[in-house]
């Protein structure tokens, strides 16, 4: 590439990073920016996801994008439809959906000379110097195995799929799992329906936060001064990332103890009954799991129309659930809150880099990555929310904000005609995941407990290091550690 080449840039996905990516390169001069959507709107999971009772367990002063602060959330935690609403406005405040191409899944992306090939399902969409994905992790819904599904005479449905043709008003609903959103869901429908079953298989640790609806005065005041605005931002940001993350990663000893505590607070103070008690008590460490915050939760499970399930699932019936124990939970409806397989990133495309090696060769033993962002043999491919990426209870849009800033920077180099392609060496790659992959034993995630961070060889996938050392690891481009053109 001659230097001063225009560039085209390819966006995969249309959610918080897609969006962030499309403004972030449109105010950066890029020529021509593409953003490739699968589905036939943006928004990623608060488009998908419009459960009862979803909210977001980030403050909603703290889950924004630095450069559009909002005045006007409503609460503390914001709603799912607010974010979406707000994702939305700053899509079209921004011109990103005339980049958009909707309903356009990629499918093949091949690196020829120093460009990739791109492929749609609907069709050849041409070559790209740069291509971003931002595919995100929370889009895959997971189905339990469970034998007899199709036998069940009632509703059936996953929590991202949600049926909204479907009355819950006086019907026995029964839902798997007892993550953010089964615990989300159980507060909002308990006093709509007849019976309520949660299956449970592993208790969780509930952290109590009210959530506060802003006065009118408050958004008057963020709007009149947006500094003031600016410093709600700034210290939720440290209380999360110098509080919580770090404690996550056994930095910050006394913040998970005061987590832990007020964990068993809550569950002391708001479940009165020993034996339900006994049931919703975790065996393993506060935050070795992803934190779950309500304060709707252990008041709904204690109603007297809630019951909660411990034994295991044998099968599922015409008329309901068949538990261990003989017994039939009979059901009108039956949800699946079971999460996403977070680790596919873009395993529905064919991914062919340098030499024919391909994507689903390279992670064939797992995902892995140069500091989150790239990996050794596709040059000039980059990810936000890539492998090991923070994904504790802190803004995703922090992360993504903090990996798109650089992935500027190398696109930067290419654009000035510094290099050609971007390629991290195998070495100091394999040395960063060495690094990582001893610091892991050390955080929290490591103690003794499964959850989603666990990828499909039962390593931890997430960042096992502070916030801050995220952002002095991306702080700047180490040119050394690349093999450049």
């Amino acid at each position: 590439m001659t230097k001063g080449k225009n560039l085209r840039v390819a966006v995969i996905g249309a959610g918080a990073a897609g969006i962030l990516a499309a403004i972030k390169l449109q105010e950066y001069g890029v020529e021509e920016v593409r953003v490739f959507e699968k589905e036939s709107d943006l928004g990623g999971t608060w488009r998908d996801n419009t459960y009862p009772g979803l909210i977001c367990d980030v403050p909603s002063h703290l889950y924004r994008f630095s450069f559009a602060p909002n005045p006007d959330w409503s609460r503390t935690f914001s709603p799912g439809s607010e974010i979406y609403a707000y994702m939305r406005e700053v899509a079209e405040s921004n011109n990103v959906e005339q980049m958009v191409s909707y309903n356009s899944e990629v499918t093949k992306l091949h690196y020829e000379g120093t460009q990739w090939n791109l492929w749609t399902t609907r069709g050849d969409e041409g070559k790209f110097d740069v291509v971003i994905s931002a595919v995100g992790i929370l889009h895959h819904p997971v189905y339990p195995d469970i034998e007899g599904v199709e036998n069940f005479e009632g509703d059936c449905f996953h929590s991202s799929r949600w049926n909204h043709d479907v009355s819950l008003k006086g019907k026995r609903i029964g839902i798997i799992g007892t993550g953010s959103t089964a615990v989300q869901i159980v507060g909002a429908v308990i006093d709509d329906v007849a019976e309520l079953s949660l299956f449970q298989r592993t208790p969780q640790w509930v952290l109590a936060a009210p959530n506060d609806f802003y006065s009118e005065e408050s958004k008057a005041l963020y709007r009149s001064d947006p500094k003031q605005m600016e410093q709600a931002y700034q210290g939720l940001a440290t209380t999360l990332n110098h509080g919580f993350a770090a404690a996550v990663v056994g930095e910050n000893e006394e913040a998970l103890l005061m987590l832990q505590n007020g964990c068993q607070q809550n569950l002391d103070e708001n479940i009165h009954d020993p034996e339900l008690r006994s049931k919703l008590t975790p065996d393993y460490s506060a935050g070795c799991k992803r934190l779950i915050v309500s304060d709707l939760f252990y008041p709904a499970i204690s109603k007297p129309n809630a019951e909660l399930v411990i034994e295991g699932i044998s099968r599922i019936e015409a008329k309901g659930i068949r538990t261990s124990d003989g017994h039939l939970h009979e059901l009108d409806v039956l949800v699946f809150a079971t999460g996403f397989d977070a680790h596919r990133f873009l395993a529905d495309a064919e991914v062919v880099g340098l030499n024919g090696k391909t994507l689903e060769q390279s992670w064939s033993r797992g995902n892995y990555a140069y500091k989150t962002i790239c990996v050794p043999d596709f040059p000039n491919l980059f990810f936000l929310g890539g492998p090991h990426s923070p994904i504790g209870n802190f803004s995703y849009l922090l992360t993504a904000e903090t990996q798109y800033a650089y992935v500027e920077k190398l696109i930067g180099l290419i654009r000035d005609g510094t290099v050609n392609e971007i390629n991290p060496r195998m070495d100091t790659t394999q040395f960063f995941n060495e690094r990582l992959n001893d610091a892991m034993p050390k955080t929290v995630w490591a103690s003794g407990c499964q959850s989603w961070y666990f990828d499909h060889f039962g390593r931890v996938a997430s960042w096992p290091w502070t916030f801050d050392r995220f952002e002095e690891e991306l702080s700047e481009p180490v040119l050394a550690d690349f093999q450049v053109d």
